[in-house]
């Protein structure tokens, strides 16, 4: 998989471009504020520790999933990544992009190589990311059409695996609960548009005039063994409750 496209990575898709920042988190958690002391603590370690995995996380992708099972619980989800190899890539997850934005999951993305080396049942917890890229529904904010373009020609035939630690989206102020499984939207179960139309807003991009932009782009076919819950395949976590104890709600 060439992730990379023909300008590096680190100059097509720079967090600090334009296209963030205007986002901020669902919700606001209980605690105290930060005392001084912290902040200064903050600031040095800022100056004086190296924090290399955070720097190598150098791609910004906006897009939506759902969780597994339920179509009605679709949320937007921004992603930072950064390559593991050229046939894997790991993003961290959050509700926004602002400087108030909670981490709420994680993907990994793998090439269409070394998804279908996966058996069967691990596949079931993937999704494809054809429609993703098709429909104009998935972004990167800040960069010129043609670069995108050129990424999304590269993101098209992989796949991703997701889980989502908080729910932000439904005004949970603190990670509760259990890690959802979540997926990516298809033809036939395309995202709420709504939540693009607001999404485009806040980014003045078109996600029509993408579809558009990307309708000559060659799509390979989707391993039958991915989107599994379109087949009713919805594995997701549940606790282990010890008796008389109430889960979190």
């Amino acid at each position: 998989m060439k992730f990379r496209t023909r300008c590096s990575l680190v100059s097509c898709l720079i967090i600090a471009a334009c296209g963030g920042g205007n986002t901020g988190s669902d919700v606001t958690s209980p605690g105290t504020a930060e005392t001084a002391k912290t902040t200064a603590l903050e600031k040095g370690a800022d100056l004086l520790q190296n924090k290399a995995p955070l720097r190598a996380l150098d791609a910004y992708l906006d897009g939506f999933h759902f969780a597994s099972g339920d179509l009605q619980a679709q949320v937007e989800a921004h992603h930072y990544c950064g390559h593991v190899n050229q046939d894997l890539i790991q993003c961290v997850l959050f509700d926004g992009n602002a400087a108030d934005a909670k981490i709420v999951g994680i993907e990994y993305i793998v090439s269409r190589a070394l998804f279908e080396q996966l058996p069967a049942e691990e596949k079931h917890l993937w999704h494809s990311h054809v429609h993703e890229v098709r429909s104009g529904s998935l972004i990167a904010p800040g960069i010129p059409d043609v670069a995108e373009r050129e990424l999304m020609e590269e993101l098209a035939g992989t796949y991703g695996k997701t889980w989502h630690t908080w729910d932000t989206h439904a005004g949970r102020a603190l990670p509760t609960g259990t890690p959802m499984l979540m997926m990516g939207f298809t033809d036939a179960h395309p995202e709420d548009q709504q939540l693009i139309q607001d999404r485009d807003r806040r980014f003045n991009v078109s996600s029509t005039e993408k579809r558009t932009q990307r309708a000559s782009i060659p799509y390979p076919a989707i391993d039958p063994d991915a989107d599994a819950w379109q087949k009713g395949i919805v594995p997701q976590l549940e606790l282990a409750m010890k008796s008389g104890a109430q889960a979190p709600r």
